[in-house]
């Protein structure tokens, strides 16, 4: 119904699988409340913004402001305090005292981890594998991996992801490089789940036991390390599942259960699973994987594929669990196209791996910048990916080690979730082929060898940075937002230029996006996003510590090449 003041787009207000669905927040994060307000003739009035704790109870009353004059575009920003499923209004009234309000519009507050974390993937068996005398490679374990948990925390990365820990598959087990034919001693792809040991709620004994994951679990929580868990749904021919529940799969004519295709490639060793068979009785056996899994301390989930699984699915299986565990967290591993992507993060998904991979031209990296931290950000965060065992960027094959150093500052500092697969820290940059986006000599096929010591030894590791940046986040507040990222403009266009500001924190970021040469530019600082007007401004730079006098046209000179490889400014300025 029209009321007397029309209040119509409100935002954040996202209208799926016919209700509202919650926008997304943590804790003491502001978002955004604004909508189009109007009325007959030209008497004045106000708009408040109303915000309603999970117990029903308004507890804030904002003043809404036009965002620009005579736009009739009115904003607020509310600020959830606790966890739980907050809701907000807009109040309108003038000075007669005739008053309208909305109904009310949900955001749900969720574990912080949901926004803010730094990632990191290993495979537990490279870590600490061996090459014996006669060539054997010697898988690592995780009691051998727990050397490595120092590691990743000296880098400051605060979730550790694990590839699919389960037993392997051997009927039609791929090689190395992604033959159809394993030799022996392959160890085959993780993503392979099942055998006679197991399937999703078992242990691959190359690994160890249930007590040695749980040590290593315990081991990480003490580094200050979440750990996540791969949630594939898909078998190998060998799953328990195979034999118990054959209605979870799909069956050809002749009998056979049909194995993954893509054409024209096949997957004879993936059985995908079928959900329409006994969706109640799937839907049951996963929530009890899960469930198992949380049982074992785990409380964030990279989930495989979702994209070519129901979306109803995750969203039953993401709030049932969610119910009862509100700390649990889900990443969709959907490079897929825009409109599943999203879809997924309206379901419940609290994270998604993003196209930020494949971005690389400053108006690339704006235009997505601008996309998931305005338009998108009510129902979709994203997790910035620098690389992953599944895709090595046409950008990083060079191997120079200014460009991992530049898309390394891009991720951290623009989103506040970024992730980083083991190598990259070691510039790890050689294709299967030319054209192609997989590394050759693929973890995913064989056990790894790298020697982290001696790289370190030889200063052939960007861990030292790596490990810098992640300080920087941790200490700053600004960077560990979303909705705060604003750009700003530059003359030229290998340089990129933004700013986060939370509160009195400000950081200012610029990136030279070219690996190959010194680039030089004007800065633009738009001082209205900033929040002050003044003809100088004092800044820090926190990757070196040191001050500078910058202006509203700041003139920036940053060269990769020289030897301490100064690809960026990231600079917190000392506010007037």
């Amino acid at each position: 119904m029209i009321t007397r003041f029309p209040v119509v787009d409100v935002a954040p207000a996202t209208y799926f699988g016919g209700e509202f669905v919650p926008a997304k927040a943590i804790p003491e994060e502001s978002l955004p409340i604004s909508a189009t307000i109007f009325r007959e003739g030209h008497e004045t009035f106000s708009a408040h913004a109303l915000l309603f704790n999970p117990a029903g109870k308004l507890v804030e009353t904002i003043p809404m402001r036009e965002i620009w004059p005579d736009s009739q575009r009115y904003e607020a920003w509310v600020r959830p305090t606790t966890l739980g499923l907050w809701h907000f209004a807009i109040e309108v009234f003038d000075e007669k005292g005739v008053k309208d309000q909305t109904e009310k519009f949900p955001i749900l507050a969720e574990n912080s981890r949901a926004l803010i974390g730094s990632w990191y993937e290993f495979f537990p068996r490279s870590e600490g594998a061996t090459k014996t005398a006669d060539g054997k490679i010697l898988s690592g374990n995780f009691k051998t991996a727990q050397a490595s948990l120092k590691r990743v925390a000296d880098m400051g990365f605060d979730i550790l992801y694990l590839p699919p820990i389960h037993p392997i598959g051997i009927s039609f087990r791929k090689g190395k490089n992604n033959s159809t034919t394993a030799e022996p001693g392959d160890c085959g792809v993780p993503w392979g789940i099942g055998g006679t040991d197991g399937g999703h709620d078992a242990i691959n004994p190359e690994l160890g036991t249930l007590k040695d994951f749980q040590e290593f679990v315990a081991a990480a929580k003490k580094l200050n390390i979440e750990i996540a868990l791969d949630l594939a749904l898909q078998c190998s021919p060998d799953h328990p599942w195979v034999k118990t529940h054959e209605e979870f799969f799909t069956k050809r004519p002749d009998g056979t259960i049909a194995y993954a295709e893509n054409p024209p490639k096949k997957y004879q060793d993936i059985y995908p699973i079928n959900f329409d068979n006994d969706y109640k009785g799937l839907f049951q056996e996963v929530l009890r994987v899960v469930k198992y899994w949380i049982s074992q301390d785990i409380k964030a989930f990279r989930v495989d594929n979702p994209h070519t699984k129901p979306v109803h699915f995750w969203q039953d299986l993401i709030h049932t669990i969610n119910a009862e565990y509100p700390d649990v967290i889900f990443l969709a591993e959907a490079f897929t196209q825009p409109n599943m992507m999203h879809a997924l993060g309206k379901a419940g998904f609290q994270q998604s791996y993003t196209y930020f991979t494949w971005r690389v031209t400053k108006h690339e990296l704006t235009e997505y910048g601008r996309e998931v931290s305005k338009n998108t950000s009510p129902f979709f965060r994203p997790n910035f990916w620098v690389n992953t065992p599944d895709i090595l960027p046409f950008h990083l094959q060079t191997g120079n080690p200014a460009i991992f150093a530049l898309r390394a500052v891009l991720a951290a500092t623009m989103a506040p979730s970024w992730g980083m697969y083991a190598g990259y820290e070691l510039y790890e940059h050689i294709p299967l082929k030319e054209g192609g986006e997989e590394y050759r000599d693929s973890e995913k096929y064989e056990i790894k060898l790298r020697d982290w010591a001696g790289a370190r030894k030889a200063g052939l590791t960007l861990e030292p940075f790596i490990a810098q940046l992640n300080a920087i986040r941790k200490e700053h507040k600004a960077l560990q937002r979303l909705r705060n990222l604003e750009f700003h403009p530059t003359d030229n266009e290998n340089i990129i230029a933004y700013s986060k500001r939370e509160g009195k924190d400000l950081i200012l970021v610029v990136v030279n996006l070219d690996p190959s040469k010194p680039q030089e530019t004007m800065v633009h600082w738009d001082m209205w996003f900033l929040g002050f007007d003044v003809e100088t401004f004092d800044v820090t730079d926190l990757l070196d510590g040191k001050k500078h006098s910058w202006h509203p046209h700041t003139f920036i000179r940053l060269n990769p090449g020289r030897p301490d490889g100064k690809v960026a400014h990231i600079v917190q300025v000392k506010l007037p």
